[in-house]
């Protein structure tokens, strides 16, 4: 018997307005159902925008925003005081989806939750663009961070396509031999632009949200000259040695279940510093559902990751 001490379920049954929020989203539809549309129309569509950060934020926090490699970041720190982590979240949205208005509050809550400085880079996507200017804004801003930050309090963090980015962050800088930061947190991540492990299928009917075929195409795009199977761009494929302590956070109703699951085992096989949390009955990112009781059991558990060892 393989195992899992690694992995712990840290709810058995979704909460009521889990699955209301679930309901909500099945009803609204998804983008990605048609594999053939999402190709043949994406790449002519108009230049996407980033969702503008609530105006609120400005009461809630101390914002700070700054342009690095010809794309913009915002922080928000907390109100009047400066925390002992700096978190850079990278936003999921398949790659190819810029910062919508669902991230703001989930970023939001980290910073309250955790009292962390968060780090948002507004990356350029895909089909526009491939990995390219994505990774140059991710090393710069790490290494802008570092100037004033020791490397060790800073944690690497994304959900889905930003999951990949920070895991991929966290390998470059490893393979670098350079300072690495201090945690890697994981929100549903897309750690195989490829899918190819099948048993995704079986997980496709009880998602809301995701579906093999159009990510396929979304990760080649992502992948552009690039083997697909180059852990730069499918971390499932690393060797995750010499990584930072790792946390990742994964609904059971989500298709990147299976490789969340395979990523996390092949690590602790390894001896590495890794937990996976799952959630029954959780959809993709369910954690941006901030009311939940499920997105505030995160949070907390986030928490307690920066602070363990502390």
């Amino acid at each position: 018997m393989s195992d899992t001490s690694f992995l712990e379920l840290r709810s058995p049954r979704p909460s009521l307005m889990l699955r209301l929020a679930g309901w909500l989203i099945a009803r609204r539809g998804s983008e990605l159902d048609d594999p053939v549309a999402l190709a043949e129309n994406i790449p002519g569509r108009a230049p996407p925008q980033d969702a503008p950060m609530p105006a609120s934020f400005r009461d809630r926090f101390d914002v700070e925003e700054q342009e690095l490699e010809g794309q913009q970041v915002v922080t928000l720190h907390p109100k009047g005081a400066t925390g002992r982590w700096h978190i850079i979240y990278f936003h999921g949205g398949g790659f190819f989806l810029p910062m919508f208005k669902e991230h703001w509050p989930l970023v939001a809550a980290l910073v309250e939750a955790t009292g962390a400085s968060v780090s948002v880079p507004l990356y350029k996507v895909v089909p526009e663009h491939d990995h390219r200017p994505a990774e140059a804004l991710a090393d710069a801003l790490f290494a802008h961070i570092s100037k004033t930050w020791e490397p060790g309090r800073i944690a690497l963090a994304g959900d889905s396509a930003g999951g990949n980015m920070a895991a991929a962050l966290a390998l470059r800088l490893r393979d670098a031999g350079g300072a690495m930061p201090g945690r890697l947190i994981l929100f549903a991540p897309w750690l195989d632009v490829t899918l190819e492990d099948e048993a995704a299928r079986k997980v496709e009917d009880d998602d809301i949200m995701l579906a093999v075929d159009p990510l396929r195409i979304m990760g080649g795009w992502w992948a552009g000259s690039r083997d697909p199977k180059d852990p730069q761009v499918s971390p499932l494929y690393a060797d995750p040695t010499g990584l930072p302590p790792t946390a990742i956070f994964q609904g059971r109703d989500d298709i990147f279940v299976i490789d969340s699951h395979s990523y996390a085992s092949n690590a602790a096989s390894r001896g590495a510093d890794i937990k996976l949390y799952e959630y029954q009955g959780a959809p993709h990112v369910f954690m941006a559902v901030t009311p939940t009781r499920e997105a505030k059991d995160v949070f907390r558990l986030c928490d307690r990751f920066l602070k363990k060892g502390n």
